[in-house]
């Protein structure tokens, strides 16, 4: 018997981390599921925003996991995500046996696979409906933090992504876990989610990236959420241009934008390097850019309003 490893996105967010967390505790409860030995992990290093929750509610985060690590009789679970540019470097896909997501699916996988796909903000509000299902409840630190995962996905249930579905786990995870203000206990998580303190120019350009195929084309979309968003763009805009220059280079990628959400005001601004997102982005938005800033609206979801608009541009 083998390891089954639950594994989120690369560069994981709240909702990566947590969700796994949390499939973890119902395979290890439930042996319906047929999962010996759930191992949550996660792919590179927890950001700021997670590691500020984790030891809120005195927690210890998975464990960084490499393609090394998984033997030839491990099993993986999927979480949180499901294209092959999001996947652990080196993972061998033969292994995959099951994916919980809230994204648009985009896989070719060589044998059938269990697959729960759910069009709710937070991949933390379909493993919560998972557990309503077979009877689990988690217990008041993890209910917590997928409270948590839940607001932080859904932007405190502004973003698009948002379902009702989403309010009413949130609701009850909020009961679980004895938090009566959501809206304050928002409000840390924005907070914590904006910080910039002590990151480099390099670490911001890279805070929250995710690579779209589209098109035949590499698209690096890194998202930036703040409650500081002239802040950032005043001071930082410059070295965030130059090192995207960078990261398209390594990366070997097509496109590479940021956006920079201002959380509290429901508003984004894309930053475009170049001339060649400069065209996609107008196409894809509308507008004017004005010394590489294009403002898009009241836009927070990556997801279901930036790279579903980028990707039909590019058609």
């Amino acid at each position: 018997m083998g390891t089954t490893y639950i594994l989120g996105h690369a560069q994981p967010d709240t909702d990566s981390v947590v969700a796994a967390m949390a499939l973890e505790y119902l395979y290890s409860q439930k042996s319906c599921f047929g999962y010996t030995q759930p191992q949550a992990g996660v792919v590179d290093p927890i950001n700021q925003e997670t590691k500020y929750l984790f030891e809120r509610f005195e927690v210890t985060p998975p464990a960084q996991v490499t393609a090394s690590d998984i033997k030839p009789e491990d099993k993986l679970v999927l979480v949180d995500h499901n294209e092959a540019s999001q996947r652990l470097p080196g993972l061998n896909e033969t292994q995959i046996v099951d994916v919980i997501d809230h994204h648009k699916a985009n896989l070719n996988l060589p044998a059938p696979i269990y697959m729960t796909f759910k069009t709710w903000g937070s991949s933390s509000t379909i493993v919560y409906y998972l557990m309503q299902q077979n009877q689990v409840k988690p217990d008041k630190k993890l209910a917590s933090l997928m409270l948590a995962a839940i607001l932080s996905d859904t932007v405190g249930f502004k973003s698009a992504t948002t379902d009702s579905k989403d309010k009413e786990m949130a609701g009850e995870l909020a009961q679980l876990a004895g938090i009566n203000n959501i809206d304050a206990f928002t409000l840390d998580i924005f907070k914590a989610k904006s910080s910039i303190s002590g990151l480099s120019t390099a670490q911001l350009a890279t805070k929250d990236y995710k690579v779209f195929e589209f098109g035949g084309k590499k698209i690096f979309i890194n998202q930036i959420e703040t409650v500081e968003p002239e802040k950032i763009i005043l001071e930082q805009k410059t070295a965030l241009l130059e090192e995207l220059g960078k990261i398209r280079q390594d990366m070997k990628l097509d496109l590479v934008l940021v956006a920079i959400t201002d959380i509290l005001h429901v508003n984004t601004k894309l930053l475009v390097p170049t001339t060649a997102e400069q065209m996609v982005a107008e196409k894809a938005f509308g507008g004017q850019i004005l010394d590489h800033l294009l403002d898009i609206g009241p836009k927070l979801s990556r997801k279901k309003e930036i790279a579903p608009a980028i990707e039909q541009a590019l058609v």
